[in-house]
């Protein structure tokens, strides 16, 4: 992978990473669901005029919109604002990994190698040593929900999959339409109203708005685009890795910028899951390499 694009996909992982940041500093202005809907408002527009509609059923697209609008992004948006800290919810949600090699064994009859039961296992461990240590800044309730955020996550990778190779920025420009009703009526029923919702946007700062921007434009559109981007120029084993960084990113940039403590249990636990991670993804290759070698 030449400089240039090492230098991208770590931009990339790195608006992701600290994304959870934006995501906490921004909640003190919006209400989660508010914050969610405004997200995906904006990340369809203005695209949606200039990105030509996937080839791809109406139904796919609004599956993936609910599973990424509501069950993934909306659902940690609640979490973050108060059950858990972002750190950590940046770390947690990777268990998406998991929930995907699930998914692929129910529908796509996947089985389930040893390598990857390990991962899980080991993953499993990093997540018990989490909920040991919930308190005011974690709640076992904040992890449930970010782990329920992984499990939509999941279920969309597991819907894009089906869509076959298509282009993933107008996928979820047009994605974005079934994301957004069901987030303004949550917004209405669960935080005060059509009122409360209005002063909440007049009296939000502009570094508020910068944050639905950077949420919408450069999580979501620059990440995805350039994700895509490096994809089809570069193997899937090459380019793949990267986001194995984006908890480092997070709770890094959570620790600074936050100034969230990371004692050793939480280091610990963050070092078992990146672990399982890494084994479902790297055990494949490092077996074939010494299966070469040892032949």
């Amino acid at each position: 992978m030449p400089f240039s694009h090492l230098l991208l996909a770590l931009a990339i992982v790195a608006v992701w990473g600290t994304n959870f940041v934006v995501i906490k500093v921004s909640l003190e202005a919006f209400p989660p669901f508010l914050f969610a809907a405004l997200r995906y408002i904006f990340a369809l527009l203005p695209a949606v005029f200039f990105l030509p509609r996937p080839k791809i059923s109406w139904g796919n697209l609004c599956f993936y919109g609910l599973a990424t609008g509501v069950g993934q992004f909306g659902v940690m948006y609640f979490a973050v604002d108060g059950q858990i800290s972002p750190g950590l919810a940046s770390l947690v949600v990777q268990t998406q990994v998991f929930f995907t090699i699930g998914f692929a064994m129910l529908f796509a009859r996947e089985s389930l190698r040893l390598y990857q039961a390990v991962a899980v296992g080991v993953a499993l461990i990093g997540l018990l040593i989490i909920a040991l240590h919930t308190d005011s800044s974690t709640t076992f309730l904040g992890l449930g929900l970010v782990v329920f955020s992984g499990f939509s996550w999941g279920i969309a990778n597991t819907v894009s999959r089906r869509a076959g190779a298509i282009n993933m920025l107008a996928y979820v420009v047009w994605a974005s339409l079934f994301s957004i009703p069901p987030l303004l009526m949550m917004a209405f029923l669960f935080e005060g109203g059509w009122e409360s919702l209005n002063a909440a946007m007049a009296s939000a700062p502009i570094g508020a708005w910068a944050g639905v921007l950077w949420q919408s434009w450069a999580n979501t559109l620059f990440g995805y685009a350039a994700w895509g981007w490096l994809l089809s120029r570069h193997p899937a084993a090459v380019v793949a890795p990267a986001p194995l960084l984006v908890p480092i990113f997070g709770m890094g940039a959570s620790a600074y910028f936050l100034s969230e403590p990371l004692p050793l249990w939480k280091i610990m636990a963050a070092g078992l899951v990146i672990t399982g991670l890494m084994v479902n993804l790297f055990w494949p290759t490092i077996a074939h390499q010494l299966k070469q070698r040892f032949s």
